[in-house]
C-alpha cells in the first residue's frame, strides 16, 4: 500500500497515517542531525530545535524532543493532506516548497514567542534554519511520494510501499 491510496469502493483518498507520521519523524531526525553536525561544518551555527523547545518547557530535554517530533509529525500530516496534491514538481521538490511555510512561521512567529528575535536575530541562524527546513521537506516529500490522481486507477508514483 502506498502512503496515499485510492479507496476502490468509493473513490476517496485514504492515507497510511503511520507512514506519514514515520516520514515526519525521519524528516525531523535528519533535519536535527544536519543542524547539530553538518551545519557547523558548512560555517553555519549549530542548531538543536529540541533543545530550544526544552528551554521553553522548563529545561526538560525529553519534553523538547517529544515536542519536536510531534511538530514534525503534524507538519507531515498537513503536507500529505493539504499540500502534496496541490504543489508542482516531483515529491522531493513539493516537500521542499512546502517546508518554506513552516520555516517562515517559525522565524516570524515562533521565535519571537520563545523570546528570540525575529528571524533568529541573525542571517546565519535564519539561513541555517532554512537549510534544515528544506532538508526536512525533501525527506518528507520523498518518503510520502506523489499522491495518486483521484478517480484514475493506477496513476501516481508509489514511493512508500508498505511491502
Amino acid at each position: 500500500m502506498a502512503v496515499s491510496d485510492l479507496n476502490e469502493e468509493n473513490g476517496h483518498m485514504r492515507l497510511n497515517y503511520m507512514r506519514v507520521v514515520g516520514a515526519g519523524v525521519v524528516g525531523t531526525l535528519v533535519m536535527t542531525a544536519v543542524g547539530l553536525w553538518i551545519a557547523p561544518v558548512m560555517g553555519l551555527p549549530k542548531m538543536n530545535p529540541a533543545e530550544m523547545l526544552a528551554g521553553t518547557m522548563g529545561g526538560v530535554a525529553i519534553l523538547g524532543w517529544i515536542g519536536h517530533m510531534m511538530i514534525g509529525s503534524i507538519l507531515a500530516l498537513f503536507y500529505a493532506t493539504l499540500a502534496a496534491s496541490r504543489l508542482p514538481g516531483p515529491p522531493a521538490v513539493r516537500g521542499a516548497v512546502f517546508s518554506l511555510a513552516p520555516w517562515l512561521m517559525a522565524q516570524a512567529m515562533v521565535m519571537p514567542m520563545m523570546g528570540m528575535p525575529l528571524f533568529s536575530g541573525s542571517m546565519p541562524m535564519a539561513m541555517g534554519s532554512l537549510v534544515g527546513h528544506l532538508i526536512y521537506g525533501v525527506v518528507v516529500g520523498g518518503m510520502i511520494g506523489a499522491p495518486r490522481v483521484a478517480g484514475v486507477r493506477g496513476e501516481g508514483r508509489q514511493t512508500a510501499d508498505a511491502s
